[in-house]
């Protein structure tokens, strides 16, 4: 087996950092040997733990991980940095410690879920295979990849969070939500009709006898009560939710309780569950209800 080097500036970072050593005469061919041997020992280990060491195209496929997974590792280790990455290179650990730097990356950020298992244990198999680097590939996309994969482990982070924080119930049923600002504005619109309450499914029950005052009806007040909701939060929590929201989530918002208030004086008249079930229908296709709560009354 061959660990190729490819001759230009588009692969991954390890080829690069290479690549550019060799340009700049800072890698020997007895140094650039040792990296290569080390790359192929990982490589077997690695086909030996996840794929079969004895088939040659999984020997090949195992290697392409390696790199890839050095590479976001050596990134992350380096800041980016070529130079330091060589000196990281050349250290006695060799490409060990980028590989598991690489690997607890990967590990952090990949979905638990309770399907199907991931042939690679704690890593996400769909995003190893985004990471992995076969050398027929014009560009890496790996450090993109990464990058995505973090920031929604942010949102999920954050989402369980607010959901632990501010629900009085600590079981959720993951298509409950599909987004960060669904999650929140729940909240936002829960604890702004509510006085501050823990969110349960009763909204609707309760809005009957609710007051709604004229003053809620305005962005100001809702970003006052979205602000007061983060501000309960620590602080790089807060941060990940404010940079998630679009600028569309406040007025999405103020729509939602003007339903609120039409949808409480069409209860008042005592309309029947099927004609609540119509008006709340109807709105939600012709604009979707922000916060509004989905589930089944029983």
């Amino acid at each position: 087996m061959q660990l190729m080097v490819r001759d230009n500036h588009s692969g991954p970072f390890l080829t690069k950092v290479i690549y550019q050593a060799q340009a700049d005469d800072a890698l020997s061919a007895d140094q650039l040997h040792q990296i290569k041997s080390k790359a192929v020992l990982m490589s077997l280990k690695f086909a030996d733990k996840f794929y079969n060491k004895y088939k040659m195209h999984l020997l090949e496929h195992a290697a392409h991980d390696v790199i890839g997974i050095v590479s976001l590792g050596l990134m992350a280790l380096s800041d980016r940095d070529q130079h330091k990455a060589l000196q990281l290179l050349l250290a006695p650990e060799g490409l060990v410690k980028p590989f598991q730097k690489g690997w607890q990356m990967l590990a952090s950020v990949s979905r638990k879920t309770s399907g199907k298992p991931s042939l690679f244990g704690e890593v996400d198999e769909q995003l190893l295979a985004q990471i992995s680097s076969p050398p027929a590939a014009e560009e890496w996309p790996g450090w993109q990849a990464y990058q995505q994969a973090l920031t929604e482990h942010y949102r999920l982070q954050a989402m369980q969070l607010l959901r632990q924080q501010f629900y009085q119930r600590q079981v959720f049923d993951e298509f409950e939500h599909f987004s960060l600002e669904e999650v929140l504005a729940e909240i936002v619109l829960y604890r702004a009709l509510t006085g501050g309450d823990k969110v349960k499914q009763d909204l609707k029950n309760r809005l009957r006898n609710l007051t709604l005052a004229e003053h809620w009806l305005t962005e100001t007040y809702l970003t006052l009560q979205t602000e007061a909701v983060l501000s309960e939060l620590p602080t790089e929590n807060a941060t990940t939710i404010r940079a998630d929201l679009g600028q569309h989530f406040i007025p999405a918002l103020l729509r939602t309780l003007f339903f609120c208030r039409e949808y409480q004086q069409l209860q008042q008249t005592d309309a029947s569950p099927e004609k609540l079930d119509a008006f709340e229908h109807k709105h939600g296709l012709h604009s979707p209800l922000l916060g509004w709560p989905h589930y089944l009354e029983l």
